[in-house]
């Protein structure tokens, strides 16, 4: 199937940018899903010899006619523009879509955790699609990133300023993972999906605490970052302080080591290394 590209929906998204980034870094022929063509991430796209197509996660119709003659689809849904019903109702249309063009292989990407019940509202939301894709007939393999280390930079002000504000406690590790270690990750499998096929496989890259992610940005920056934790009252959200209540408690809980040396190829990043590259340059 070298000869049929492989769709990436969402693809000038954070994790799809990083799947199509991976997949032409391969040389693998790329279909990229955006919502307008016009846009400049899209026009760079097609710059590079992706096939761009316009088309919405909650289209059917836009994604049936993505997916006509591919190899593999990358699939992501997200809660945060329209909630988890939404998000729902994105994978529902992707699935059914898949469905009807006889995808040969679909990789979700969900978050690590959602098969531990947890009760967190985007956790959850994943859940319901990841049964109906395993219920259905399309060939899958999903994925399970945990905490992306750019969240990260949602506080870029505060770290400038010496402050990492976490709602954790300080020597509380938190698995992470990188966005091209996910790509990464994501590509291999989308290129040779046999080995895959009906796995769930949690993805995590370093497990640094509160206080060592501090210590990493303040070397990065060359000046003193501290971590403030953040008492899970002071957080409105209840997607949010539902998230971090689990982050406190249970967690993620991946097998990094194992992770590691099953995939060598994958670069694995560490918090550390991430930082310096990203924070670095604003000294």
């Amino acid at each position: 199937m070298a000869d049929r590209p492989i769709l990436v929906l969402a693809a000038t998204g954070g994790q799809g940018s990083a799947v199509t980034d991976a997949l032409l870094e391969r040389g693998a022929q790329v279909r990229a899903l955006v919502r307008d063509p016009a846009r400049g991430a899209a026009r760079e796209l097609a710059a590079q010899g992706v096939d761009v197509v316009a088309g919405s996660l909650s289209d059917r119709d836009s994604l049936a006619a993505a997916m006509s003659g591919v190899a593999a689809v990358f699939a992501y849904t997200t809660p945060f523009e329209a909630g988890v019903n939404a998000e729902v109702a994105q994978g529902r249309a992707i699935l059914a879509a898949a469905a009807q063009k006889r995808v040969p292989h679909l990789v979700f990407s969900s978050v690590a955790g959602a098969d531990q019940h947890t009760g967190v509202p985007h956790f959850e939301s994943k859940a319901r699609i990841e049964a109906e894709l395993v219920s259905g007939d399309v060939p899958y393999t999903i994925l399970g990133p945990t905490y992306f280390f750019d969240n990260a930079l949602g506080g870029a002000q505060r770290i400038a300023d010496g402050i990492l504000d976490l709602p954790l406690p300080a020597d509380q590790p938190l698995q992470q993972l990188s966005r091209p270690d996910l790509g990464a990750f994501a590509a291999e499998v989308l290129v040779a999906p046999a080995s895959y096929a009906g796995r769930r496989i949690e993805l995590a890259g370093d497990e640094p605490t509160p206080t060592e992610m501090a210590a990493a940005l303040g070397a990065a920056l060359g000046r003193r970052v501290r971590h403030e934790y953040v008492p899970l009252s002071l957080i409105g959200s209840p997607d949010m302080h539902a998230m971090w209540s689990f982050l406190n408690g249970p967690g993620y809980r991946v097998d990094i080591p194992a992770l590691r040396a099953a995939h060598p190829a994958v670069p694995w990043t560490r918090f550390a290394d991430w930082a310096r590259d990203i924070w670095a340059p604003l000294r």
